[in-house]
């Protein structure tokens, strides 16, 4: 543990705030990790990510991270306001290596992709403009725990390691591998030259229990989900294999994209522990 950093000012804390910005994360491969609960997720699941650890003496004895396993300094309140990217800070910035995985190691040329978890079918959420980082974070943490295999951002989509994004995965962003850059029609072709189902989140598309029941979501299947204002064009989704709808019973207006595509994911989780 370092001495105490306390000037709101410094050259080390001014670079740690700059990596909210993402031509500032895509020119050092660094992103900004907030809150003890993100934290400990790095450290036990990707501890050679961690690059510097800073924290007030106080979070320190709360959440224990005084003997974490990275370069650690104790800072005070307004350096670490400094630092973060929320109004709000718990006390613990971190910064942290970018890990994005390959679309290849997604979608092998050869074999059957990433191992299923529970060596159930394989589940991928592919995020075709998703925009808002709350709604990309939010399906990253439904897909981790909905037992997906994967997470597939296109090139249109919001930059996973946004700090947004990275706080409303809540630390699942360590536990279930992201890919980026990729065009929707590359994605979709890997996935369908490995026997998934493609299926897209659309309101035109069929009901979600009758795809079920046609047995649909019984084998691996790939998930697209489209942009929370304009949803999919009509040429995404002529690459799918068939649109579905989550119905809504109620008197909503609509459904929000991140609930809409956790539904989805756990109703393939479902279908594959109940077949």
């Amino acid at each position: 543990m370092s001495d105490l950093l306390e000037n709101p000012k410094a050259g080390r804390v001014r670079a740690v705030a700059a990596l909210s910005k993402k031509d500032v994360r895509a020119e050092t491969g660094l992103f900004l990790l907030e809150g003890p609960q993100a934290v400990r997720e790095a450290i036990e699941y990707r501890p050679e990510l961690l690059r510097e650890l800073y924290v007030t003496p106080t979070a320190a004895a709360r959440y224990a991270l005084d003997d974490a396993p990275v370069d650690t300094w104790f800072v005070t309140e307004q350096v670490l306001d400094a630092m973060a990217d929320t109004v709000t800070p718990q006390g613990v910035v971190a910064v942290c290596q970018q890990f994005p995985t390959s679309v290849k190691d997604v979608f092998p040329e050869a074999g059957a992709g990433l191992e299923a978890r529970d060596g159930l079918p394989g589940i991928v959420a592919i995020l075709e403009e998703v925009r808002d980082p709350g709604n990309a974070g939010t399906i990253i943490r439904a897909a981790d725990a909905a037992g997906a295999d994967a997470v597939v951002l296109t090139g249109r989509s919001v930059d996973p390691y946004n700090p947004k994004v990275v706080r409303s995965t809540t630390g699942s962003l360590f536990h279930v591998p992201v890919s980026v850059g990729v065009t929707l029609a590359d994605a979709v072709s890997r996935a369908r030259g490995l026997g998934y189902t493609i299926l897209a989140a659309d309101v035109s598309g069929d009901d979600l229990p009758d795809v079920r029941a046609d047995g649909m979501l019984d084998g691996p299947t790939a998930w697209v989900f489209g942009n929370e204002a304009r949803g999919l064009t009509s040429e995404d989704l002529a690459l799918v294999d068939r649109a579905v709808r989550v119905p809504i019973y109620g008197k909503a207006e609509s459904m929000n994209l991140a609930t809409a595509a956790s539904v989805c994911l756990y109703e393939s989780a479902f279908a594959h522990r109940t077949r």
